[in-house]
């Protein structure tokens, strides 16, 4: 069955899922960490968030649980573009919140973890800037992984038209 299936597409089928399992793991643990930071005592979380002028601790609240869900949503492999689509907007969503940070000059590091970063004992701005990295995996892997996707399957779409029998890409299972 698989003889006729190109291999650029299997390799982006295994690519997709391996990012939306790793993406799993990553917003699971955040997702978690901002919940239990969002139950807290820390004095900041009764402060007003910078962009969206509610409590610190209404936002991890959310946030963390849209974490958990799109975290739910990677593993569905039977939606897979459908999870690469909510990582992406996940992270532009925090590539966003963040770019509002720079244009006010706020200059604290993002509180995103809560108190994980000292049951860690790492200082709040090394967790920072390792968000910082998962933002740009985040981003940069899903978009890049939905452009394979759409390219693939516009060839696809231009085989059938021309006589050839390929199946649809979403339909490989492994």
């Amino acid at each position: 069955m698989f003889h006729r299936i190109p291999k650029h597409i299997i390799s982006t089928t295994v690519l997709s899922k391996w990012f939306l399992q790793s993406t799993a793991i990553i917003l699971f643990v955040t997702g978690t960490a901002k919940l239990i930071a969002a139950l807290g005592g820390a004095e900041i979380l009764d402060g007003p968030d910078p962009i969206f002028r509610v409590h610190f601790r209404h936002v991890l609240f959310v946030v963390g649980l849209v974490e958990i869900g799109v975290a739910g949503l990677c593993l569905k492999n039977r939606l897979r573009q459908v999870g690469l689509f909510m990582v992406a907007w996940l992270a532009t969503s925090f590539l966003v919140y963040r770019l509002g940070l720079w244009w006010i000059g706020w200059s604290r590091p993002c509180s995103c973890l809560g108190n994980l970063t000292d049951a860690l004992h790492i200082s709040p701005e090394l967790a920072d800037n390792l968000l910082k990295v998962v933002l740009a995996y985040l981003s940069t892997v899903s978009y890049g992984l939905l452009f394979l996707e759409s390219r693939n399957k516009s060839k696809h779409v231009t085989s059938r038209s021309s006589g050839g029998s390929l199946p649809f890409h979403g339909d490989v299972e492994q």
